[in-house]
């Protein structure tokens, strides 16, 4: 069995290369971040493993990719770059990788919150213009922070915010409990939390979760945090609430197109800080990512 990392950068291909080990499948590294999905087929020149990073996979292209079998998507959001059960209908199956950066992705989470409560990207945006930009921040020590959606990010997210003096809660699709952090049902979190925070994959289920109706029960001022999935979220009802100020701040690691255009509207807005989906990037993370797609590669080709 053949496989092919598709769209590999320069660190993720060392990563990717360092790794390897005797007798491991045939894997080949094409390294080019910047394919376009119409490039599979050719890449792939009928392998049956295809390791993917962030570039889409259209069901009309996976089905000129003969002997396609296995797509390793490096991450959990596949859903935002292909339709994996249209897939498997073709024959084909995606596996996900979990976990591999929970803790990256919390710290950046927990970075947002701070950067958004004392207004930091906007006071540096000020004084690189010249203006001495000066305006009360939120103390975060004693206040509410809403999880909705309670994974391992969320569980690092609870164990750094616990530790800095704020009180968590949670709400989760499923019965959870996890010390330090009261469940609580979905309105008592949106009304109560001084930050919410948006830990939920993307599915059917969840696309357009947080609502126009949702987002108007939060608390009035409140901060938003989201480091899971842009189309969870009612990015048109979330734009209305930062600019009436019901959002005091939104700390964005995701968006609806990627990269985010010039002059999109939520460059616009001095009350988000934006970062550009890199909360996963760290070199401990990758290299946790490169092993469990390794791994996924060994097991289907020993299958």
């Amino acid at each position: 069995m053949r496989g092919v990392f598709i769209d590999a950068n320069s660190s993720l291909a060392e990563i990717f290369e360092r790794q390897r080990q005797p007798g491991d499948p045939e894997m080949r590294v094409h390294l080019d971040p910047d394919i376009k999905p119409e490039d599979w087929p050719a890449i792939l020149d009928g392998a049956e493993i295809g390791i993917v990073d962030h570039t889409a996979l259209p069901t009309d292209v996976a089905r000129q990719c003969k002997g396609l079998k296995h797509v390793v998507f490096l991450g959990t959001g596949a859903r935002s770059y292909m339709n994996p059960d249209e897939l498997a209908e073709l024959g084909i199956t995606v596996h996900l990788i979990k976990g591999y950066g929970d803790t990256a992705i919390a710290e950046a989470a927990i970075a947002l919150m701070w950067a958004s409560a004392r207004g930091l990207a906007q006071m540096d945006r000020e004084m690189r213009a010249g203006n001495w930009l000066r305006d009360d921040g939120m103390q975060l020590t004693g206040k509410t922070l809403g999880l909705i959606g309670f994974g391992g990010i969320a569980a690092e997210v609870a164990r750094i915010a616990s530790g800095s003096g704020m009180k968590v809660i949670a709400w989760n699709r499923s019965p959870k409990s996890h010390p330090g952090v009261d469940f609580v049902d979905l309105d008592t979190l949106l009304r109560q939390s001084h930050v919410v925070s948006l830990h939920l994959l993307l599915n059917d289920e969840t696309r357009g979760f947080l609502s126009r109706d949702r987002i108007a029960q939060m608390r009035p001022g409140v901060i938003f945090v989201n480091t899971a999935r842009a189309a969870i979220v009612d990015e048109a009802a979330m734009i209305d609430a930062l600019r009436s100020g019901h959002i005091r701040h939104a700390g964005l690691d995701v968006f609806n197109t990627e990269p985010l255009p010039a002059g999109h509207v939520l460059t616009t807005i001095p009350n988000v800080t934006l970062s550009a989906h890199s909360a996963f990037r760290t070199p401990e993370a990758s290299e946790n990512l490169i092993h469990a797609a390794w791994e996924h590669c060994r097991r289907e080709a020993g299958a």
